[in-house]
């Protein structure tokens, strides 16, 4: 029998809020967190627009000679550690004492500190290598946020990173959520954390057409999913991290459990680099997976959190995953993207999407898929515009899709004790 892994904390970072309570707030009545790029002088790009992280000051959360030491995607990360330990009531023995050994990290990273690497690159074509910032290296390594919360809180278990481009936050907790049932972790902190808001990879996504460039004079209409007039993803930043852990460690401590992490599926297209498999069957097969790992039916599962990036290859080909994994309950199924109010936050975006899949649970909503005002007529299912609905939700999943065709689904389940 599978051991039972739940949720006892959760910490976001991202576009809408600096907490879990802003996060949900901004869920429920439908807010949007992208704005113009402040970041860096846009005069020259044609994006203008981003899911900015607002008013982010890491010493909020962590010694100000701690955060000097981490770039900005590393940052969010040990901030939102911070929040999920401390609603796990766990901050107060950031040793661990005798547990260090048992509590690990695994957290998602697409990218790394691309303002390092810019910066880095611009001192050595100006001035030459010895002008470069000292830390370069390991401030730009993408295992440098799970490294820093292994160093903040004392985990001494193991402290992995997962790169699988969009993907990669969702992947962080199957991993996670595989360590515990092994028996190899009774505590893991996992999620994602993305901070690519940055000249090279606003114009790098831009190059390939996938970014939105319209809407720059009314950045919140700007994202789009399963709209007719979707015109690509608006690029985003952000963390979102969980505390999870078997449901008897966290009962033997009398641990506040928020949700049970029911199911984990993965899969891989093994068709295009950036494309998904127009059938979606690679997406539909992780669906599958996952809600098989959960022990539940698609009847049984009330919402789905998209991947809905509003790219016109995405959107149509996600429904037809659904539509393939859920079969006749598809239209059943309420379904939506928050990425339509934070952009997508690539490797953050899973991390983000499971805690609004939990938040769905416990609170009993669904968040909308806001500036859903015309509906491509391939995107037939519903995906709730415009507002938030309620009802009750006793299991949720959450699919993430990156480039090069990594497919990955988690499930949530109301938790019984």
């Amino acid at each position: 029998m599978k051991k039972k892994v739940v949720v006892t904390g959760m910490g976001v970072i991202c576009p809408l809020g600096n907490s879990v309570a802003e996060f949900k707030e901004a869920l429920q009545t439908g807010k949007s967190g992208v704005r113009s790029i402040t970041q860096f002088d846009t005069t020259d790009f044609e994006v203008k627009i981003a899911g900015e992280v607002p008013d982010f000051d890491p010493v909020q959360w962590i010694d100000k000679k701690a955060a000097r030491k981490m770039a900005r995607f590393s940052q969010f990360a040990a901030a939102a550690a911070v929040q999920a330990l401390e609603q796990a009531q766990l901050l107060d023995e950031r040793r661990f004492k005798g547990n260090a050994e048992r509590a690990g990290v695994v957290l998602g990273n697409g990218i790394g500190g691309f303002e390092i690497v810019s910066q880095s690159f611009r001192k050595l074509f100006e001035s030459g290598p010895r002008r470069m910032l000292p830390l370069t290296v390991p401030l730009m390594i993408g295992n440098e946020a799970a490294a820093n919360i292994s160093l903040l809180f004392g985990l001494k278990g193991p402290a992995y990173t997962q790169v699988t481009a969009c993907a990669s936050g969702t992947d962080a907790l199957g991993q996670a959520l595989d360590l515990i049932r092994s028996d190899r972790c009774d505590l893991v902190v996992s999620g994602g954390t993305e901070a690519c808001v940055v000249p090279f990879a606003v114009g790098g996504f831009q190059m390939l057409k996938a970014l939105s460039t319209s809407h720059a004079d009314e950045p919140h209409k700007a994202s789009r999913p399963f709209d007719s007039s979707r015109d690509g993803f608006v690029l985003g930043e952000g963390a979102g991290l969980l505390v999870l852990e078997s449901e008897e460690h966290a009962q033997s401590r009398g641990a506040s459990i928020l949700a049970e992490f029911a199911g984990y599926g993965v899969s891989s297209d093994a068709y295009h680099i950036t494309a998904p498999e127009p059938s979606g069957e690679g997406g539909g097969r992780a669906i599958r997976l996952a809600l098989a790992d959960a022990n539940l039916k698609p009847e049984q599962v009330q919402y789905y959190n998209a991947h809905g990036t509003g790219t016109q290859m995405n959107d149509p080909t996600e429904t037809l995953m659904i539509k393939g994994a859920f079969g006749d309950h598809a239209t059943h199924l309420k379904i939506s993207s928050i990425k339509s109010m934070t952009g997508h936050c690539i490797a953050g975006s899973g991390g983000l999407e499971a805690i609004a899949s939990i938040l769905a649970i416990r609170e009993g909503f669904y968040p909308p898929t806001i500036n859903l005002d015309q509906p491509d007529p391939a995107c037939d299912l519903d995906y709730v515009p415009h507002h938030a609905q309620y009802g009750t939700i006793n299991a949720a999943a959450s699919g993430s899709l990156g480039f090069g065709g990594h497919n990955g689904v988690v499930v949530f389940k109301r938790y019984e004790g």
